[in-house]
């Protein structure tokens, strides 16, 4: 593979950068679509993949580690050039990336980590999942001035980076505030039917009028958790705030008829920088750092949600 790639850097040494990709099979294993953003992420990579002539090799794992697994080990026996894995939980990953790194196939981390020696894999590209929560944690603190604030979460697939991330940077974001408080917290898997279902559970458990706020650690579990409110008999976005994560184009549109109150936004475009990444490794045997962060902006009903619905919409997602 370090033959192969040397030829390619040989052959393309004035070739552009941004075709520098060219001729490239690279595979893609993607946890699956369990959420707006999650389809998103996956058209924006395979739109990112064609622009550059890349021969991407796509898998969908269904949200099941042991698919991912097999996809990982499909591609290493292929003898791709490179492989993307958004990888469904943090743990578990060693023996697969052992085994590409012995076939010298440079893995890139998509969106999510893992608990992994960072020899195994060339580089992660994410936002930064903490400070996602804390930017979350943050605003409702301002937004609620002092008054006191029982607060129920919605948390993401069990084990996974982004539910641990953005359940500590929530937790890091309120710290200090005693006004506000968690009462309840369960994970809703990321799936905007499971978030109506926990939803309801809480409004059941802890009463509608009791609850001040729910934070979400995706905008899909909120929607769904929206759904309950109103059946509920509640407003949505008046009786109980909503902040959430991913910045889809649904949530904006509950931000748009006052339904929804802030989103903290997690780019689809990961594969952007991978491919780039990846570019000048192939090229120049420029190594990446080992991690490239991705920017988290905070949208509010301040915003213009009408405009950024429809520009998302038109992204893809």
């Amino acid at each position: 593979m370090k033959f192969k790639a040397m030829l390619i850097a040989s052959a393309m040494a004035f070739v552009p950068a941004s075709v520098m990709a060219a001729d490239l099979t690279i595979g893609f294993s993607q946890i699956g679509s369990e959420s707006g953003w999650r389809a998103a992420e996956t058209t924006v990579t395979k739109q990112e993949a064609e622009k550059r002539g890349i021969n991407l090799k796509f898998a969908d794992a269904q949200q099941k580690q042991e698919n991912q697994i097999k996809a990982l080990r499909s591609f290493i026996a292929q003898g791709v050039d490179a492989i993307l894995i958004a990888p469904v939980v943090a743990t578990g990953w060693d023996e697969v990336l052992e085994e590409a790194k012995e076939s010298e196939i440079p893995v890139i981390l998509l969106d999510r980590t893992v608990d992994a020696s960072d020899d195994l894999y060339m580089t992660a590209v994410t936002s930064d999942l903490v400070h996602e929560g804390r930017v979350a944690g943050k605003w409702l603190v301002d937004e609620m001035a002092g008054a006191k604030c029982d607060i129920v979460e919605l948390q993401g697939t069990t084990g996974s980076s982004p539910a641990i991330d953005r359940k500590n940077g929530f937790e890091e974001g309120i710290a200090g505030s005693d006004n506000l408080k968690i009462v309840r917290s369960q994970t809703g898997d990321f799936t905007r039917s499971q978030g109506k279902v926990v939803m309801e559970s809480f409004l059941k458990a802890v009463g509608g009028e009791n609850i001040c706020a729910l934070y979400a650690h995706n905008d899909d579990m909120a929607v769904g958790a929206i759904q309950a409110i109103k059946e509920a008999g509640l407003k949505p976005g008046e009786d109980i705030k909503i902040v959430s994560i991913d910045s889809v184009p649904d949530i904006h549109l509950a931000m748009l008829e006052g339904e929804a109150n802030a989103t903290v936004e997690l780019t689809p475009n990961m594969a952007g920088p991978a491919f780039d990444a990846l570019d000048a490794y192939f090229s120049n045997g420029v190594v990446p750092p080992k991690w490239i962060q991705t920017e988290s902006k905070l949208y509010t009903l301040k915003d213009d949600n009408k405009h950024i619905y429809e520009t998302k919409r038109y992204l893809g997602y």
